[in-house]
């Protein structure tokens, strides 16, 4: 059995290659069969793993994914280590009893800006899953953004301020409550940040992240991260990338405890260029791929190369996330 590569309406050229790659069923056995399917996953992982890397994004359609139990048992035939959700700031629900969980649960009427998922923590995973359950009536589209070609836009917008972030790195500043605020994009519970039940095991997982931290008379937590490294440059590809929260957390991450403008700043405590991220905002907007969700489908994205943002959306809608470590 081999992979089928498809056209989607809605994809672009990145580097002269489809981005995100679209994949199809090779036959109808896989198209029907579950227990086929999983063997066409299994047989073609490592295939599947290098158009991955290559393109940045895989979007998996016309599957036999019709459940939770399904999509793990898809990325249980792969060698993608699970990694447990620790250390995020968005609400989120657990689904299966191993890997699967809802992808960020904030308002319907927001948009979720980019980012590389938990790039505000010290080792962020490499590899994100998301499992379409139930496509929303309007909108609701996962937007994708080749994060070397942005940074190469951020570097033209303004070359010293970029150079700034790239030497500097940054840090991120968050108040956490002490009950999830699921009213909130990053009202996830410091509990739940860091899958805890004390104070104690809380500073424990801070300590070895590097973290400062002050426990307020509210009960929440304020919290500082080591500095962060907000360009990178991914070996497997050989380019620079655009790899942090900055977008994210400096225009989403504002409720009743926190103020996304300053919640970023440099090492050296610099505030972010406003003109520079509104700048670049406009070209992420521009320059990336929304594409309009069908139940069953799966989309691999490699998380060292890519963002990916939500759109607003009515009516329900239901995507289910896994992530990896490697």
């Amino acid at each position: 059995m081999s992979v089928v590569i498809s056209k989607l309406a809605e994809q672009k050229q990145v580097n002269g290659l489809d981005f995100p790659l679209l994949v199809t069923p090779p036959n109808h056995d896989v198209q029907k069969d579950e227990p086929s399917f999983l063997d066409w996953v299994s047989e073609n992982k490592a295939e599947l793993h290098d158009l991955l890397i290559k393109h940045g994004a895989i979007l998996f359609r016309g599957f036999p994914v019709d459940s939770s139990q399904s999509f793990e048992d898809m990325l249980n035939q792969t060698d993608y280590e699970n990694m447990p959700y620790v250390g995020g700031a968005a609400p989120r629900e657990k689904v299966t009893a191993s890997r699967i969980v809802t992808a960020n649960e904030s308002p319907a009427s927001e948009t979720i800006p980019f980012h590389h998922e938990m790039a505000q923590v010290p080792t962020p995973p490499g590899y994100i899953f998301f499992y379409c359950e139930t496509p929303a009536n309007k909108g609701g589209a996962t937007s994708l953004l080749h994060s070397g070609e942005i940074c190469q836009k951020f570097f033209e917008i303004d070359e010293d301020f970029a150079q700034k972030i790239a030497e500097q790195g940054v840090r991120y500043i968050r108040v956490m409550p002490d009950q999830t605020d699921n009213n909130s994009a990053i009202g996830r519970s410091w509990k739940e940040t860091f899958n805890v039940k004390t104070r104690e095991q809380a500073e424990e997982k801070m300590r070895e992240a590097g973290m400062s931290w002050e426990w307020l008379e509210n009960g929440n937590l304020k919290t500082e991260t080591a500095i962060l490294k907000a360009i990178r440059f991914d070996e497997e590809t050989q380019q620079k990338v655009f790899f942090n929260s900055i977008v994210a957390v400096y225009t989403g991450w504002n409720d009743a405890r926190n103020e996304g403008k300053k919640a970023v700043s440099t090492a050296n405590g610099d505030v972010m260029e406003e003109a520079v991220l509104q700048q670049l905002m406009t070209e992420m907007d521009e320059s990336c791929v929304n594409f309009k969700w069908q139940a069953g489908d799966v989309l691999w994205v490699n998380n060292h190369t890519v963002l990916h943002a939500r759109q607003p959306f009515e009516g329900e809608r239901r995507i289910l996330v896994s992530i990896a470590c490697k």
